[in-house]
C-alpha cells in the first residue's frame, strides 16, 4: 500500500487527478488513511512539558474528533485513558484557571486547555470532565485576583477580559466558549463568543478580508490568518440561525474565504506571507484555510462550483508534505509578532510540530463530515 500511496502523491497533475472531488477521494489520501497515520503519531509521542500548552491540547482534541467521527473505538480509549491522570498522578498538568499576572499575559493559550475536557465529555458524557471544561470557560467572563481597570472595562462592555486583539485569540476564545455550548446548551458561552468575535474582526480585518499579524505587525502572516479563519468556522458551525451576531461574521467569513481564493497558489498551499509570492509554502496555515473551505461548503456558506477545486488541490497538496511517520513538514514554529518583513522570511520550519498537526486532524474530520453529510 506504501508504494500505492507515494505512487499517487507523486503523480503529475494531469490526467485522472482533475477528476478527483471531495465525495471520490483515492482511499490512500482520503480523511481516514491520513487522520488515522495523525492519531498514530500522537499516541507515539509523549507528553510536553507541563502544563498542558495550547497546540498540544488543540491536536489531542483534534485527534478526539477525528476518533469520534471514524468510530474508532481503540483511539478513544487510548486517547481518554492519556487525559485520565490529570485527575491524579498529573494534576500538576493542568493550567492555572483565570488567572493574571503583569509578567505573563499569555493565559487564553492556557484557558484553551478547557476544549480537551469538554470534547471528552461530549463523547463519554463523564461530568468529570464538563465541570472541569466549564471552569475554565467560565473563567473567561469571571474577573480574576489581580485584574487591573482594563480588564474590568472589557467585561463591563460583554467582553471577555482575557480580550488583547490577537489574532489567534480568534480561536482560543471562540473555541472554548463553543464546546461549552455543545456541552450545556447554553447560548449565553456561544452568544458571548460571537459578540467577542464581532470586536476582533471591527478591530483587525482588512479592507480585503484578511489579518494583520498585528496592528504593528502589518503582514498577512499564514498561521495567524489560519487561528481566524478556524475560530470563524467554529463559531459559523455551533451559532444557532436566530443570532443576531451571525450574519455579520458570515460576511467576515465569505470575504476572507474569497481572498484566500485569490492567494492560492498553483500548487494549492499558501506562502508563509499570504500575499508574497517569492516566499516558502507554510503547511499549518494552509490546512486551516482547506478545513474553512470544506467546511464551508458542507454547510453551503461557500459555492461549491467555486470552491471545490482549490479545497481538493489544498488537501492533495498537503497530504504530499505528510512524512511516512506521520509528521507534517515545513511548519513554522511558534512566532510572535514583529515589525520585520524579513523576520518571517526567515522564521524556522519545523517537522512534526503540534501546530502543522492538528490542522490536518481538523482537516481529516471536515472531510469525513462532508462525505457522511
Amino acid at each position: 500500500m506504501t508504494v500505492l500511496l507515494v505512487a499517487i502523491l507523486l503523480a503529475p497533475p494531469t490526467g485522472a487527478r482533475e477528476e478527483i472531488r471531495l465525495e471520490s477521494l483515492p482511499e490512500e489520501c482520503g480523511p481516514v488513511e491520513i487522520g488515522n497515520r495523525l492519531v498514530y503519531r500522537f499516541l507515539r509521542t509523549e507528553r510536553m512539558k507541563l502544563p498542558y500548552r495550547y497546540a498540544e491540547v488543540c491536536t489531542w482534541s483534534g485527534a478526539l474528533k477525528f476518533a469520534h467521527a471514524s468510530g474508532n473505538q481503540d483511539f478513544l480509549a487510548k486517547l481518554e485513558e492519556r487525559f485520565v491522570p490529570v485527575f491524579s498522578t498529573d494534576k500538576d498538568a493542568i493550567p492555572p484557571i483565570g488567572f493574571y499576572r503583569d509578567d505573563f499575559k499569555h493565559y487564553v493559550d492556557f484557558n484553551v486547555f478547557g476544549v480537551l475536557p469538554l470534547t471528552l465529555y461530549q463523547i463519554t458524557r463523564n461530568d468529570n470532565y464538563k465541570a472541569l471544561g466549564l471552569s475554565y470557560a467560565d473563567a473567561q467572563w469571571t474577573l480574576p485576583e489581580g485584574a487591573t481597570p482594563g480588564h474590568k472595562a472589557y467585561l463591563e462592555q460583554g467582553l471577555t477580559w482575557q480580550t488583547r486583539f490577537w489574532i489567534d485569540d480568534m480561536y482560543m476564545i471562540t473555541a472554548l466558549q463553543s464546546e461549552a455550548y455543545r456541552a450545556t446548551g447554553d447560548r449565553k458561552y456561544v452568544e458571548r463568543a460571537a459578540k467577542e468575535m464581532i470586536a476582533y474582526l471591527d478591530a483587525l480585518q482588512r479592507p480585503d478580508g484578511l489579518f494583520y499579524h498585528a496592528p504593528d505587525a502589518p503582514f498577512y502572516w499564514a498561521r495567524g490568518n489560519g487561528w481566524v479563519a478556524v475560530g470563524m468556522t467554529e463559531l459559523l458551525r455551533n451559532l444557532p440561525a436566530d443570532s443576531p451576531c451571525r450574519p455579520r461574521i458570515l460576511a467576515s467569513y465569505t470575504k476572507m474565504m474569497e481572498c484566500l481564493k485569490k492567494y492560492q497558489r498553483t500548487d494549492g498551499l499558501w506562502g508563509q506571507l499570504i500575499d508574497k509570492a517569492d516566499i516558502w509554502v507554510e503547511t499549518s496555515g494552509s490546512a486551516m484555510f482547506v478545513h474553512a473551505m470544506i467546511t464551508g461548503i458542507t454547510h453551503g456558506w461557500l459555492d461549491k462550483s467555486r470552491y471545490e477545486d482549490g479545497a481538493v488541490e489544498g488537501w492533495m497538496a498537503l497530504i504530499k508534505h505528510l512524512d511516512a511517520e506521520g509528521n507534517m513538514t515545513e511548519v513554522c514554529v511558534g512566532t510572535g509578532k514583529r515589525n520585520d518583513e524579513q523576520f518571517y522570511y526567515d522564521r524556522p520550519r519545523k517537522t512534526g510540530d503540534y501546530h502543522g498537526q492538528v490542522p490536518m486532524l481538523w482537516c481529516a474530520c471536515a472531510l469525513l463530515e462532508y462525505v457522511n453529510r
